[in-house]
């Protein structure tokens, strides 16, 4: 299930590494702010059931506590049903939870925009690529994708990456297949 707090962040979706995540150039406001703007901006889209993800502590009402420092992990995710599934923006590019969910905010209007100005395909398909991944929960234990017990060394969960990721190469597997084995590695090592 999906959750506010703590960051649900999307499976299979690469996290920013440390080096490049930088100051931004938006004039956000405060998170509740950002929060609301996100909300409106999705539901002027049409979208329902909006759940914005972060790991900041939210009050009774939904809206994040003003006073809390900010977040070691600074990612955003927004996820919200639209077109007939669960989408999903997920954004960790900026140093701060604010700035992050200002990039959301935009990307959405951008794409309300596209709607707007007649290309209402354009629209359609750039959503495809927004899609909600399954949840962790629902794909298969981590040990059964790579093919080793469950309390494998190290050692032992990087040899049967290698083995399983060089056999899917060697087959021609699709994209989702490495995906999948990304993710089995990931929790099996504990990252």
């Amino acid at each position: 299930m999906i959750e506010s707090y703590p960051l649900h962040w999307p499976a299979g979706r690469p996290r920013t590494p440390k080096h490049q995540i930088s100051h931004s150039r938006f004039s956000p406001g405060n998170r509740a702010q950002e929060v609301r703007a996100v909300h409106d901006e999705l539901w002027r889209l049409g979208a329902k059931n909006v759940i914005v993800s972060t790991n900041v502590r939210l009050r009774r009402d939904g809206m994040p506590y003003a006073s809390d420092k900010a977040p070691d992990d600074q990612g955003v995710a927004v996820y919200f049903d639209y077109l007939g599934g669960q989408k999903c923006f997920a954004c960790d590019r900026w140093r701060t939870v604010e700035d992050n969910l200002r990039a959301i905010f935009k990307s959405i209007e951008a794409i309300r925009g596209l709607d707007r100005w007649g290309s209402k395909s354009f629209v359609d398909a750039a959503f495809t690529g927004f899609a909600a991944l399954p949840s962790p929960e629902a794909q298969r234990p981590w040990w059964e994708v790579l093919g080793v017990d469950q309390n494998a060394t190290h050692a032992d969960i990087k040899a049967a990456y290698r083995r399983k990721s060089m056999e899917l190469h060697q087959s021609g597997a699709g994209e989702t297949a490495q995906v999948d084995l990304n993710i089995a590695r990931d929790r099996g090592l504990g990252a």
